[in-house]
Order: structure tokens, then sequence, then C-alpha cells
């Protein structure tokens, strides 16, 4: 499983020209899922990514966690996460798991970051979506299990 994070002051998901979901300040989560991932892999994940402590306190040091800021989260699916691009100029999705499993921990993934307090909202599984951020820092990292 891999999670990409970035730090933003706000993002939002479309689909065909409508925005179906926005966040504030926290974060955008870019969630690809792998064969051979599971819900524990998920639950270490989600702990990970609310107590990474990769927001400003007081004295502009990262200091503080999503949940200390009360911040917000925008979850999307985003298989491609999972490309191998080692061999030749095309990428291999063989590491990808089957879409009936990854749905199924994605919408487990949102579930665990809900169960922390924190304000959800998420893409849409399997669309062609355009996302919009505006990454704050810019802060980013990857998170792989």
């Amino acid at each position: 499983m891999k999670v990409l994070i970035q730090r933003v002051k706000n993002a939002s998901v479309s689909i065909n020209n409508n925005k179906i979901s926005s966040i504030s300040k926290g974060l955008l989560s870019l969630i690809g899922i792998e064969k051979g991932d599971t819900k524990e892999t998920v639950d270490k994940l989600a702990k990970k990514v609310v107590n990474l402590r990769i927001f400003p306190d007081n004295n502009d040091k990262m200091n503080l966690s999503i949940i200390d800021i009360n911040g917000e989260m925008l979850i999307v699916s985003q298989f491609t996460l999972c490309g191998d691009c080692k061999k030749g100029t095309r990428p291999s999705f063989d590491k990808s798991a089957p879409p009936i499993i990854a749905n199924e921990l994605y919408e487990y993934f949102i579930s665990q970051i809900r169960s922390y307090g924190i304000k959800v909202e998420t893409g849409k599984f399997g669309a062609m979506m355009q996302v919009e951020l505006i990454n704050d820092g810019p802060v980013t990292f990857m998170l792989e299990s």
C-alpha cells in the first residue's frame, strides 16, 4: 500500500466539471492498494497518517498532526501509485490489487481515518477525476507498507 500525502490549504475533486468534494486545511491523501495488502496494512498506515507531525506549531516547526490542528482529509484512490516504471517506457500495474479488493480496502481506509474523528471527503473509486489543491509548503510525503 502506498499513501502519498500532501499538506494542503485546500483541495477538491471534480468529475465531469462537477465538484463532488472539497476540504480546507488538512491533507490530500492519494491511496494505492497493492496485491497482498490487508486490513492490518491499512490500520498501520491510517494510524501513521493521522499521527504524522507535519503541521507547524507556534514556532513554525513541524510538530503537530492533523488531529492536533483539527484538520480535514480528502482521500482519493489512485492505482497509478502502484505503477512500476523500471522496465521500458510503459508502466506495469501488475502490483495493483484487483479492483474489488482495492475498493474494499480503500473504503476501509476511509472508515479508519474517520474513526480518529477527522472530517473526511473522498473521490470516487475508479472514476476519472480532476484533483485541485494548494499544497502548503510544499509538504509532500510518500508512506509505504
